[in-house]
This record gives structure tokens, sequence and C-alpha cells, in this order.
């Protein structure tokens, strides 16, 4: 049934859908890796980032600037990380608590950017989907649009890719690994950090500027669970690709992106499960990837007595 439910033109246009989603979420899932694996931290900034980057992107191109409002909101959403990274490193709060705070603040932050108002539509106005479809006149609207994702992905991957290959991108890198290490090797450690949270939730931002675009909307409260969205797309990137270092590990977390939503958007269309178990689902297997070391652990200990 849902093989022959995927068939014609409905089929073609959910995989499209959720491939183009998947490729904007994979942006915010190289933003999580950036935080989660290579800093080692865990930054909760990412709910409220995701939305600071809708409210900004929404606004300038209501104005009339789709292209300026990616660039906005990518330096709305470093200025979000930045201020996480201050918190945790000049006034030594925890770093969950500091991802709190950020995130709490931005809601109020993202209603002033929208002038009070809890959404905003973009239906009527130029988005950089619309601009860039008309470049590919007589060609059916999906495959424009996909083309624009993968340019986009593949430039910030590739970004990525060599910035962290870079003497600063190396110092983050290793302050994930061994923060007293860089310490004793008269490394700014805050720096780092600081630097890491800004381009960790400018990835983010950028995402929610897509989105916005994409939707031609943008609500406040449209950021909320994307914190486990984005983690599920690591740990699914990463079981499919096994880490070999961050460009392997930046390919990965993207794929995942776009596996995490066919594999959505495939047991949605087969009713599989209703839409608002979505974010059950994902927090389950974010929740069951970071358990499984202590799974192994106490099946191998198990293992281990019986063998005795």
């Amino acid at each position: 049934m849902g093989i022959v439910a995927l068939r014609g033109k409905r089929g073609t246009q959910l995989i499209f859908g959720a491939v183009q989603l998947g490729l904007i979420y994979a942006l915010m899932a190289m933003g999580n890796y950036i935080s989660f694996r290579i800093l080692n931290i865990p930054d909760l900034t990412v709910d409220g980032s995701f939305a600071l980057g809708m409210a900004v992107s929404v606004m300038t191109a209501a104005g009339g600037h789709p292209y300026l409002a990616l660039f906005a909101a990518i330096i709305a959403g470093a200025l979000a990380g930045l201020v996480t990274g201050l918190l945790q490193t000049k006034v030594g709060i925890n770093p969950i608590l500091a991802g709190i705070l950020t995130m709490t603040a931005l809601y109020s932050v993202n209603l002033f950017v929208m002038k009070g108002k809890a959404n905003q539509s973009l239906i009527g106005k130029e988005t950089v989907f619309s601009s860039f479809e008309r470049l590919f006149k007589g060609v059916q609207r999906n495959i424009p649009r996909t083309i624009l994702m993968i340019i986009v992905v593949a430039l910030v991957a590739a970004i990525l890719a060599v910035f962290f290959k870079t003497r600063l991108g190396m110092a983050i890198r290793a302050t994930g690994d061994n923060e007293e290490m860089v310490r004793a090797s008269s490394i700014n450690a805050d720096f780092t950090k600081c630097v890491g949270f800004a381009l960790a939730n400018a990835c983010i931002a950028l995402a929610g500027g897509l989105v916005c675009q994409y939707n031609q909307s943008a609500d406040t409260g449209y950021g909320s669970g994307m914190l486990v969205v984005g983690l599920a797309s690591v740990i699914i990137g990463e079981a499919v690709l096994r880490h070999g270092g961050v460009t392997r590990g930046i390919i990965s977390v993207a794929l995942g992106a776009v596996l995490y939503q066919l594999i959505i958007a495939l047991a949605l269309k087969v009713n599989l499960l209703p839409a608002y178990g979505l974010k059950f689902v994902s927090a389950t297997i974010v929740a069951v990837a970071l358990a499984m070391p202590k799974i192994k652990e106490t099946v191998a200990n198990h293992t281990r007595k019986k063998v005795d």
C-alpha cells in the first residue's frame, strides 16, 4: 500500500518536498554538529536562533530584499550564539542554563523584530526561491528549488570544511577535545568557544531564514523542538556514515537531515503516525541513540557475569 501511495505525481512531490526540507534542515544539523560534536557542549539556543532567523528573514524579505534577508539572518544568528558563548565564558554560567537564558530572551527579541506579531506572511512577496525559479522557465518548480538548496548546502559545507582546517578552526576542534590542554598551550579557549557558538547558530539561523521563505511565512513558535530534530539528523547521519573527520561529519549530518525528512514524510504518507507525533518520534530517536553506550555497557557486563 505504501509503495502504491508513492506512485504518480503526488509521490514525486512528496519526495521532492522531503528532500528540499531535508537540505534546509541540513544547515541546522551542521550547526548542531558544531556545538554538540566539535565543541562537545549541548547548545539549547537552537530553538530561539532558528526562530530568530525566520523573524529577521521574513521582515527583510517583506521589504523586497530576499537575498539580503538570508545574510541578515546569518548575522543575527551569530550574535545570538555569541551571547550564549559570552554567558558561559565571561559570566561563568552553566552551558545548559546559558542556552536556556538566551533562548528565552530570543522569544521576546523575535516578537520585537516582527513588530509584536506572532506570525508574518510572505505570500505575494519575492523570495529567493521564486527568484531562482525564474531562471528555469517552463521547468517544474521543484527542480530549481532542489538545485538551489543543493548549491546552498554544498557551499556552506565546503566553507565549514575549509574553515575547520584553518588555524582557528583547528583551535576550536582542540577546545572541544581537550580544553585544559588548549589553555595550557596559551590558546584563548573562551574566544574559540564564542566563535564556535556564533558559527553554529549562524548556520541554524540561516536554516530558519530559508524555511521562512520556503513556507512564505514565519511564526515565533516554529523553532520549538528544533534542537531534537537537529540532533536526530546528526545521529542518523553518523549511523549511515561512520565518523571519520570533520568533513565526513559535515557530509554525514547533511545526509542524515535528508534521510530524516524522507522517513517522516513516508511515515505520514502511509499513516504510520499522526502529524502531532513527529516530535515524540524525534525525541525517542535521540534518547535511544544517546542511551546506546550505557545499554551496550550493561549488556556487556551482563554477558561477562554469565560467562564467569
